[in-house]
């Protein structure tokens, strides 16, 4: 073999690794592109479920609310005091969080200052549905309308 016949075969080694580098870096970025076309997708779906999961969980909360003291209300008109208080103790309970919570509330600002008044009526209530009082069916269910008001403002 002739000098020139060697470096001949010497200069062309470099250029099969730089051509196999390319063909690695062209699969490599063939592979992250129909990685990225996979994942995408799949991202902006979760994005939606999201928020959509965030705003039934918002709703959640506010129908749990109007359920307690709807309950509330049924179970003291029945003169079934007892369910009736742990119902409104749990309302009571849950708005005072509700209505403490500066960010990340379920309610909006106006509803908090609004929903504060009927907070204070908690222990007068829960009083009354503890002595079996019928009078607390009345409060009750003045509650449960001032508390639906709120709600569509």
């Amino acid at each position: 073999m002739s000098d020139e016949e060697v470096q001949a075969k010497v200069a062309a080694k470099p250029v099969r690794r730089t051509s196999a580098m390319q063909r690695i870096a062209i699969y490599a970025a063939v592979l992250l592109i129909v990685f990225l076309l996979g994942f995408v997708p799949m991202w902006l779906k979760v994005r939606r479920c999201s928020e959509t999961l965030a705003k039934t969980e918002h709703e959640l909360v506010l129908v749990r609310l109007q359920n307690d003291l709807a309950s509330a209300v049924i179970d003291a008109r029945r003169g079934d005091y007892e369910p009736a208080r742990q119902a409104a103790s749990k309302f009571f309970s849950s708005l005072q969080v509700e209505t403490d919570i500066a960010d990340g509330s379920n309610f909006t600002p106006e509803q908090r200052v609004l929903l504060r008044p009927l907070g204070l009526k908690r222990d007068e209530i829960i009083t009354l549905l503890a002595r079996a009082d019928p009078a607390s069916a009345d409060r009750l269910s003045d509650v449960y309308l001032a508390y639906r008001q709120i709600m569509k403002v």
